[in-house]
C-alpha cells in the first residue's frame, strides 16, 4: 500500500497539473473544478476517500483522476440528474464556495455513479484534429493520386474516420466535399496545402473500448470528457456524432497491434493504405509500440507503387505544447514532419512535404 499521506499529496498535484494544463487549453472552469478539488477534497465520502487513496498513477500522464472526476461530475450535468450541480456549471458563473459545495453534494449524491466513472479512463474524440490530418491526406493523395483506404488505430467513436464529411476553412482556402453542419477551421499557420481531388474507397477503425455514435449512452460519456465551457466543441461533436450514427460508422473493438496484424495483411490495389493515429500511440505499452512500428515497417517493406502504404501520425514527441505531423510513405521508406498543430486542433503549423507545392 503507498504511503498515505505522500500519496494524498501525488493525487493533489495531479490536479494542480491538470488545472494548468487546462488553463492553457483555454478551459477556465476545468482549471477552476480541477484547482478547488486539489485544495478542498476529503476522504470524509466514499469518491473523496476513492480518489485520495488512488493506487496507481494520478496524473495526467497516467490514470488521468483528474479528467476521470470532472467528466463524471459533467455527465451528471448533461444527463439531468444533477440539477444542483448544473445550476452552478457554465453557461452561469458561481463563486468558488458555491462550486465546490455543489460538487461535494453530487459525490455524496451520485456516489455509486461517480465510482463507477472513476474506473473508466477519459475517453475523447477530437474532431478539430481532423483539421491537421486533411492537409497529411491531401499530400498523400497528391503524392500517389490514388483513392485512400483509411485504418485509423485508437479511433474511439471513430469521429476523425467521418473527416471527409466536414467542412474546412485552412487561412484563406476553403475545403469541402459536400455541404457539413462541421466546420473545422484552425489558426492556420505555414503554406498551403495540396489542392488535389481526394477519394475515400474505405474506411475502418479500432479500440479497445469503442464508442457506438447511435448509442445515448456512449454520445453521454464522449460529450462528458469535453469541457463544460468549451461549447464550440460540444457543438461540433454533437453534430460529427449525428454524421457518424447517419453513416454507421462502427470501430471494431480490438487491440491495435492485433488488429494491426490482420489489417495490414490485405492487399488494396489501386489504392493507398493510410494507417493514422492522433495522440493514441503514446499510450500503448512499451511493447505493443515496437510491434506495431514493427509491423508497419514489415508491411512497407511489401508495399509496392501499386498498392502503396502511408501512416499518418498526429502525436506528442520532445516539444512540451504541441504534437508532431509526421507521414512515411512506401515503398520508399521516406519519413518527414509535416506539420505541427495543437492537441486540441485549435492551430496548425503546416510545413508540408519537401518539394511538394
Amino acid at each position: 500500500m503507498p504511503d498515505e499521506p505522500v500519496q494524498q499529496e501525488t493525487v493533489r498535484q495531479a490536479f494542480i497539473q491538470q488545472a494548468s494544463s487546462c488553463r492553457g487549453l483555454g478551459s477556465p472552469f476545468t482549471a477552476s473544478l480541477c484547482a478547488l478539488a486539489a485544495e478542498r477534497l476529503t476522504g470524509d465520502h466514499p469518491v473523496g476517500a476513492k480518489i485520495l487513496s488512488w493506487s496507481g498513477d494520478p496524473s495526467p500522464g497516467g490514470d488521468s483522476v483528474p479528467l476521470r472526476l470532472a467528466g463524471a461530475l459533467h455527465a451528471l450535468v448533461l444527463s439531468g440528474s444533477g440539477k444542483q450541480l448544473a445550476s452552478f456549471y457554465p453557461p452561469r458563473t458561481a463563486e468558488a464556495d458555491d462550486l465546490w459545495s455543489a460538487i461535494e453534494h453530487a459525490c455524496r449524491t451520485h456516489a455509486s455513479f461517480i465510482l463507477d466513472r472513476l474506473t473508466s479512463a477519459p475517453q475523447t474524440n477530437e474532431v478539430r484534429r481532423s483539421g491537421a490530418l486533411l492537409p497529411g491526406f491531401l499530400t498523400v493523395s497528391n503524392l500517389f493520386e490514388k483513392p485512400l483506404a483509411l485504418s485509423e488505430v485508437g479511433a474511439s467513436a471513430g469521429l476523425n474516420l467521418q473527416w471527409d464529411r466536414y467542412a474546412y476553412r485552412l487561412g484563406d482556402r476553403t475545403w469541402a466535399l459536400r455541404p457539413s453542419p462541421v466546420l473545422i477551421a484552425p489558426e492556420w499557420r505555414g503554406v498551403h496545402p495540396p489542392n488535389v481531388p481526394l477519394h475515400i474507397t474505405s474506411r475502418a477503425g479500432c479500440d479497445l473500448n469503442p464508442l457506438n455514435p447511435a448509442n445515448e449512452e456512449d454520445a453521454l460519456r464522449l460529450l462528458s470528457y469535453l469541457w463544460a465551457d468549451q461549447t464550440d466543441r460540444i457543438e461540433r461533436t454533437r453534430f460529427a456524432l449525428a454524421i457518424a450514427a447517419a453513416n454507421h460508422q462502427m470501430v471494431e473493438r480490438a487491440d491495435a497491434v492485433d488488429w494491426l496484424e490482420k489489417r495490414l495483411q490485405e492487399v488494396h490495389e489501386d489504392q493507398v493504405h493510410v494507417v493514422y493515429h492522433t495522440i493514441a500511440w503514446q499510450y500503448l505499452p512499451a511493447s505493443s509500440k515496437a510491434k506495431g512500428d514493427a509491423l508497419i515497417s514489415a508491411a512497407g517493406e511489401h508495399a509496392t507503387e501499386k498498392a502503396p502504404l502511408a501512416r499518418l501520425q498526429m502525436e506528442a514527441d520532445d516539444q512540451k505544447h504541441s504534437a508532431a505531423l509526421t507521414l512515411q510513405i512506401w515503398p520508399s521508406g521516406e519519413k518527414h514532419l509535416i506539420g505541427r498543430a495543437d492537441f486540441h486542433g485549435r492551430w496548425v503549423e503546416w510545413f508540408g512535404w519537401p518539394g511538394l507545392h
